[in-house]
């Protein structure tokens, strides 16, 4: 526990001070660059939520629910929602009308060209739209294409130790959303978690992969191994999933955020596969990338359709908050992207301490994401 109380006696007077001022100003009074990349904020928070998910080696089982250790989290929550609804920009969608009412032109349409309109027009449809056109914007990603062109061998392994405050505990933040979800919406949900979770087969599942990969790079699979070496936006990240999904009223933001996740995922994995292979590395290290080209090309329609769209058709009125949870995906990704473009750049390390990856990198991606 020592080390927590450390991280929050430093962060609490920021956190105090943002929390007594107006609600409705930017972050509660934090500028969003402070509070994104401020360490002790984001490691505070990244631990304090680590009691929900463990296993770790200061969780003690009624640690999760102390009661002073929620009020810490609550505040920092607070002020960490303000700068996200702040910096996030969210799809306007027009109002879609209640599927019962009906109008002079319904008394004199078909039943059927009646059905066919409310789907075309149902909340769902607008959604599902609205997400495809979101993510379609973001269709080139830059910092994987550049990956697979130019990262080194230590840029490589740097960008797995990014990737591990998520990957090694990949889907459970949104599994949270399975009791609190129905009908289509909870089906479609189980069916990507289930793939995630490797449908029973414990050597399947996407996190094991990814740690199969980090051993083939000689990095380690320990889960956390390397939270003292990550910057604080990739805590962010990763602290914006478990916010969304260890609240009921965000139920909408952790749907729409995995939808966005997943539509976004194949093609950039490509281009990874790619890049590790073109310094030598079998299936060994390239699988978990290879095993993402292909299952979330099936999950991007899936979430998008059935998991945000079902959702959106069952409580209409969670249709803003699934867009903005999409959208949030997409500015945390693009600027984890952009710490990494900016650090490679200007050829030094992507991580707070570079002797992790042994890293000593040059040239950059010349973009974010």
């Amino acid at each position: 526990m020592a080390s927590i109380a450390e991280h929050v006696d430093a962060a609490l007077t920021e956190c105090d001070a943002a929390t007594t001022v107006d609600a409705g100003s930017t972050a509660a009074g934090v500028a969003p660059d402070a509070l994104l990349h401020h360490d002790d904020l984001q490691l505070t928070l990244f631990l304090l939520y680590l009691l929900h998910y463990g296993p770790a080696p200061y969780v003690v089982d009624d640690f999760e629910w102390d009661p002073q250790l929620l009020a810490i989290r609550a505040r920092i929550e607070n002020a960490y929602e303000h700068v996200l609804r702040d910096i996030v920009d969210v799809p306007e969608i027009d109002a879609v009308p209640d599927a019962d009412a009906t109008s002079d032109a319904d008394t004199v349409a078909t039943s059927d060209d009646r059905i066919a309109d409310s789907a075309e027009h149902s909340p769902g449809a607008t959604v599902t739209e609205t997400l495809f056109a979101m993510t379609d914007a973001v269709a080139k990603p830059k910092l994987a294409m550049w990956a697979g062109r130019k990262a080194t061998e230590e840029q490589l392994r740097e960008l797995l130790i990014l990737r591990t405050i998520y990957t090694l505990r990949e889907a459970d933040p949104h599994s949270w959303a399975i009791p609190r979800l129905r009908g289509r919406a909870k089906a479609a949900l189980v069916e990507i978690q289930s793939d995630e979770y490797g449908n029973g087969r414990p050597g399947r599942m996407h996190a094991e992969i990814f740690a199969q990969t980090l051993r083939g790079m000689r990095l380690s699979d320990a889960p956390d191994a390397y939270v003292d070496h990550v910057p604080a936006i990739t805590l962010a990240s990763l602290n914006m999933m478990s916010f969304f999904g260890l609240h009921r009223r965000l139920r909408g933001a952790i749907v729409g955020h995995l939808a966005a996740f997943e539509m976004t995922s194949s093609i950039p994995n490509k281009h990874y596969a790619r890049a590790f292979r073109r310094h030598g590395h079998g299936d060994d290290v390239t699988w978990y990338f290879d095993e993402h080209v292909e299952a979330d090309a099936v999950h991007e329609q899936i979430a998008g359709r059935d998991l945000a769209g079902g959702l959106a058709d069952d409580e209409p009125g969670l249709a803003d908050d699934i867009l903005f949870g999409a959208a949030a995906s997409l500015r945390l990704d693009d600027l984890v992207g952009a710490h990494m473009d900016a650090a490679w750049s200007e050829g030094r390390s992507a991580l707070r301490d570079a002797g992790a990856g042994g890293a000593s990198p040059d040239g950059g991606a010349g973009g974010a994401r």
